[in-house]
């Protein structure tokens, strides 16, 4: 097992739910903040106790000039439930933060009690990804609007409500290109996917099946790959479907967070 990266920064947090409830921490995908989980907050009970996080780089978080490798990451969560007296926590990740999340799992395992993958993949070093991430490597500064607006857009299968959007858009304006370039290599592009067999805490696979990042036959490979997991499909929900059916995922989440409970 590596050594978990302490040179932690503190990361803007936003907690409801009871004290005692269910510990969830929430983390965001590439470019997003603790914004995102704003719509799924609403409707999540007071048993639940959410903790909703900034990585590092993003929203208003610390902007270091290194430590956005995945050791890094994980160091920072594993500060985070140290400070916030956790010791055990359902990682409820999307997109970049399922591989924050699965990563904490592998590096941290005594730290988490559940996952939660949305819009997973076994590994986001997919060759498909590589227009993307060639774009962001030609980043010049400021980062195009233009460009960020499409790159969000383009997670959604369905609309979401204007202001929530225009939100998620200024958020993901305020990383700079040196941020977005940083986190590719070695933290989108890593490829741990043989070592997910050794992650045995239960396991949600969250998805939408017009997602056009994560695929059918990444879920299907996740399963394959996790020993206790299990796929629940939102019809028609793109890669960012949680922001489309807050209260449909806020209800499955809820639901899984009271089955790891009683485990």
């Amino acid at each position: 097992m590596p050594a978990i990266q302490r040179h932690a920064v503190r990361l803007p947090r936003l907690v409801q739910g009871a004290p005692d409830g269910v510990p969830v921490v929430l983390l965001h995908g590439w470019s997003d903040s603790l914004h995102s989980f704003e719509p799924l907050l609403e409707h999540l009970p007071d048993g639940v106790r959410a903790h909703a996080l900034t990585t590092r780089g993003h929203g208003d978080a610390p902007r270091p000039d290194e430590g956005y490798d995945i050791a890094s990451l994980v160091g920072d969560v594993v500060a985070y439930l140290d400070e916030a007296g956790v010791e055990r926590a359902i990682l409820a990740g999307h997109s970049m933060g399922s591989i924050i999340a699965a990563a904490v799992a592998l590096d941290a395992p005594q730290r988490v009690s559940g996952l939660v993958l949305l819009a997973g993949k076994p590994t986001y070093g997919d060759p498909a990804l590589d227009p993307i991430y060639d774009e962001v490597r030609a980043f010049g500064e400021p980062v195009d609007p233009a460009w960020v607006r499409g790159f969000q857009e383009s997670t959604l299968a369905r609309p979401v409500p204007d202001a929530f959007l225009e939100t998620i858009v200024a958020e993901s304006l305020k990383l700079p290109a040196r941020v977005w370039q940083a986190l590719i290599d070695p933290t989108l592009r890593i490829d741990r996917s043989q070592r997910l067999g050794e992650i045995t805490v239960p396991t949600l696979l969250a998805w939408g099946d017009a997602d056009e990042i994560a695929t059918r036959e990444d879920q299907v490979a996740l399963l394959q790959a996790l020993p206790d997991a299990r796929l629940h499909v939102y019809p028609g929900g793109g890669h960012a479907f949680h922001w489309e059916e807050p209260a449909a995922f806020a209800a499955d989440l809820v639901t899984f967070a009271r089955e790891v409970a009683d485990r």
